[in-house]
């Protein structure tokens, strides 16, 4: 039975005000109600759309919850939600959010691919309707996530086009989605969700089915104190010097900067990228610089990373926002051009070798990895960030294109009492901020530690960065 009698159905019993009309769609997803929550019809096994066993077989339903076992109001989770069994080869689910232990619908769902759909209903069941991202291939009402007033319970699942995907698939199958906790803290919420087992080929009831329960408990996060920046506490992102570079890394230090974050405690923008664009906003927290946004790769409690937006010279303020507020204004100063070298251990600049990228650093510099010494005549390019505008010009917030050279000013370069030949200075493609200076080292040099210094426009780099050759 397809998705659109579903809906179809569903309009007639509002018409009618009749008993609620089950209607069992096996590969589209159930009903909504039949996650075994407060108030549920139980689970696919009780209302007759799967013949088996419930929590008997070998297998289970596991969700996976970016921040553990807990929400920060209002701030998005990506969650994931597993069914394994060892003997079967289909797999569906269904899941919902509930305040406490009652039967309150506990903030929003949203599908994220056209694996999962999205099921509204009124309370009692009567009236639902169905939404997805293929709403017109699998039967589905339309392909918002906005569920309408009068049916306020919220159920994510499986769709047809997630069914065929995993149809077959021996072992375990997983589906994800977002799920938005309610803008206030509610207290305790608890997530029911029921997973499906089968053996992979459509009957009348779907015999020989598996399905499983679980419950999870999510607690509210600790509200914290608003976030602070450090006193001198915004510097560039390479030398850690105060002070700010259009278009380049800027790191922010200070004390509860980002919330809503990851179990492993951080966050970085690697898929929050879309279309090249980078997010102005991680896991909901965000800085401003000058009252621009700026463009967050990196949150932690106690430090934050973004590519400076596009902003005029002289002081500005610096403001971060998360779930506990915004931080007081922090002034620091914009220059033009602030360049510095990224660094690895022992001060040593960051560079590889422009003949096969391998890394040109001390033998023993990070245990386990086979590194060695730059090499007298060799080509090297230097990593680094605040060397200034480029020629053409790439506006900040975008990974830099790959069809032209974006040319820094003229760099010069000095390494000890030598003056390595420079190729030149430029934007690195695909990333942003990040700039290459490619030299050639001398051929006559002894082994040693060399300090190294770039100047551009008359700015020059921090002092005590070396640069490590051996012959």
């Amino acid at each position: 039975m397809q998705r659109n009698r579903k809906v179809l159905f569903g309009k007639i019993a509002v018409v009618m005000a009749a008993l609620p009309i089950l209607l069992w769609a096996y590969e589209y997803g159930p009903d909504p109600g039949y996650t075994n929550a407060p108030g549920d019809s139980g689970t696919c096994i009780q209302s007759g759309c799967h013949v088996g066993t419930v929590n008997t077989g070998g297998g289970g339903v596991t969700v996976t919850f970016p921040n553990g076992t807990s929400y920060a109001p209002g701030v998005k989770q990506h969650l994931v939600v597993t069914i394994s069994d060892p003997t079967k080869r289909s797999w569906g689910f269904q899941l919902t959010a509930k305040v406490g232990t009652g039967s309150t619908m506990a903030g929003s769902f949203a599908f994220s691919d056209a694996n999962t759909l999205l099921m509204c209903s009124a309370a009692d069941f009567h009236v639902f309707q169905s939404h997805c991202q293929n709403n017109k291939s699998d039967s589905c009402f339309d392909a918002t996530t906005t569920c309408p007033a009068n049916q306020p319970l919220q159920y994510i699942e499986h769709s047809l086009t997630g069914y065929s995907a995993t149809r077959t698939t021996s072992g375990s199958a997983s589906y994800s989605f977002d799920w938005t906790p309610p803008a206030t803290n509610v207290g305790n919420i608890n997530i029911y969700v029921s997973g499906n087992a089968g053996v992979g080929t459509v009957s009348p009831n779907q015999n020989n089915t598996n399905v499983y329960t679980k419950s999870y408990t999510l607690v509210p996060q600790a509200a914290g104190g608003a976030p602070t920046i450090s006193a001198g506490g915004v510097v560039n992102g390479a030398s850690f010097v105060s002070g700010i570079v259009p278009g380049s890394w800027l790191t922010i230090q200070g004390t509860n900067l980002a919330t809503g974050l990851p179990a492993q405690g951080f966050d970085t923008w690697d898929k929050a990228i879309v279309g090249g664009k980078l997010p102005t906003v991680l896991d909901g927290n965000s800085v401003l610089v000058a009252g621009k946004p700026a463009y967050v790769y990196f949150v932690s409690p106690t430090q934050i990373n973004v590519q400076a937006p596009d902003v005029g010279t002289g002081p500005v303020p610096v403001t971060v926002t998360n779930a506990n507020g915004t931080s007081a204004a922090v002034t620091a100063t914009v220059a033009t051009t602030a360049p510095a070298f990224f660094l690895w251990p022992n001060s040593q600049a960051v560079a590889t070798r422009a003949a096969d990228n391998s890394f040109a650093m001390k033998a023993g510099t990070y245990a386990g990895l086979t590194t060695a010494a730059a090499k007298p005549g060799e080509v090297l390019i230097l990593w680094g960030t605040g060397f200034g505008p480029t020629s053409p010009v790439v506006a900040a917030g975008i990974q830099v294109p790959s069809d032209k050279l974006y040319s820094c000013s003229t760099v010069s370069v000095k390494l000890g009492t030598t003056s390595p030949a420079v190729y030149g200075c430029a934007l690195s493609p695909g990333y942003a901020g990040l700039y290459q200076v490619v030299i050639t080292l001398p051929s006559t040099m002894a082994d040693g530690d060399y300090p190294l210094v770039a100047t551009v426009n008359g700015v020059s780099s921090p002092s005590g960065v070396v640069l490590s050759i051996k012959n």
